[in-house]
């Protein structure tokens, strides 16, 4: 029967007409077709039952598609949330019927991934512009309900500097770790309470068309541009990309064809937060960062950020006061990654150029 299912409907109804009108038109006015249909009507109802398969066609299609699209009320739980604004929300029913959604699960206390995730996102936000609220929403749903309170919530988003269309939400931890296990983001193994008060966590996020059914799974370490892309144009099917037609490649920016360990390094890890020579964004700028800072400090900033802010390294809670308590998130990065990246640094500050005075 499988094999039956895959036939595609107009090729049925192809194959009717082939097999069926050669032998009505071979029936002559005294030979009339069982029922007594002459040859001339017999065209004119064949046309008939062609128009009304085809009609039935596109309704029938979509449907098909609607039944088949097992991520629908029934699937998710529709749990209550409390947004950054104290505003109680479901999680179905207000957050992601028939919508585009980016969700991640994260805490704000986090020295780790979260931060970084934070950013990239953000990156991506800015990138999609004016659309998010309208046609994309982003939620951000917190596994730490005792000390992610709504105020701390609206204090997080702000310090990120980001706006409408994005919700930072908490709730029943038991209920959001149900929601992670549907959205296929909770792994058992790995999420525990650490006895420095971190939570291990998967920290992948999900983007997905709850009208179409449609969901992937993507790393935060993605480049923004390849996931606005994906967010803002594959799970809409292109209906909504934006207007104005591709690039001639010529007018693309060029670029290298290999990365050095150093800039990969760089491009993955660092530069959400981080420019070197475009201004400072999240975090500082990084060029001319190897003359203004000790290196050794710089190499443990780099490995062990936790480690120091808990120290309260003065040059820490001074650059942390400035960019709005943003936390350095630790990356895990080991020396070899530290050596990659200072190489990177000095090739850079070659091609850019250094100002001799400190900030």
């Amino acid at each position: 029967m499988s094999y039956f299912k895959k036939i595609p409907y107009a090729a049925i109804v192809t194959a009717l007409i082939l097999v069926v009108l050669p032998v009505l038109t071979a029936c002559t006015g005294a030979e009339k077709p069982m029922g007594g249909v002459t040859s001339k009507n017999a065209d004119k109802e064949l046309s008939k039952f062609v128009l009304r398969a085809q009609s039935r066609k596109p309704k029938e299609k979509k449907q098909r598609r609607a039944s088949q699209n097992r991520f629908g009320e029934g699937y998710f739980p529709n749990i209550e949330l409390t947004n950054q604004d104290g505003e109680k929300v479901r999680f179905f029913d207000d957050l992601i019927k028939d919508k585009v959604v980016a969700i991640n699960f994260m805490f704000t206390s986090c020295q780790n991934i979260c931060p970084l995730e934070t950013a990239r996102l953000k990156e991506v936000y800015d990138i999609l512009g004016d659309r998010v609220g309208k046609e994309f929403f982003f939620y951000s749903i917190s596994i730490d309900s005792e000390r992610d309170t709504p105020e701390v919530l609206k204090d997080y988003k702000k310090r990120f500097g980001i706006g409408d269309g994005w919700q930072f939400l908490t709730g029943n931890k038991e209920e959001i770790d149900q929601l992670r296990v549907k959205l296929g983001l909770y792994i058992a193994d790995l999420d525990q309470d650490l006895p420095d008060g971190q939570i291990d966590h998967n920290i992948s996020l999900v983007m997905g068309n709850q009208k179409t059914g449609r969901w992937m799974k993507r790393s935060p370490f993605e480049e923004a541009s390849v996931l606005a892309t994906m967010f803002g144009q594959w799970l809409t099917n292109w209906e909504k990309a934006p207007k104005g037609g591709h690039v001639d490649y010529k007018e693309t920016e060029s670029m290298s064809t290999i990365y050095s360990d150093g800039e990969y390094a760089f491009r993955t890890r660092c530069a959400t937060c981080h420019t070197i020579g475009g201004g400072d964004g999240v975090g500082p700028d990084l060029l001319g960062v190897l003359k203004r800072r000790d290196r050794q400090w710089l190499s443990r900033w780099i490995r062990v950020p936790n480690e120091m802010i808990k120290e309260k390294d003065p040059i820490v809670m001074e650059m942390m006061e400035k960019y709005k308590g943003i936390i350095m998130p630790n990356l895990k990065l080991g020396t070899g990654d530290v050596k990659n990246l200072f190489e990177f640094f000095e090739a850079a500050d070659t091609a850019l150029g250094v100002p001799d005075s400190k900030e």
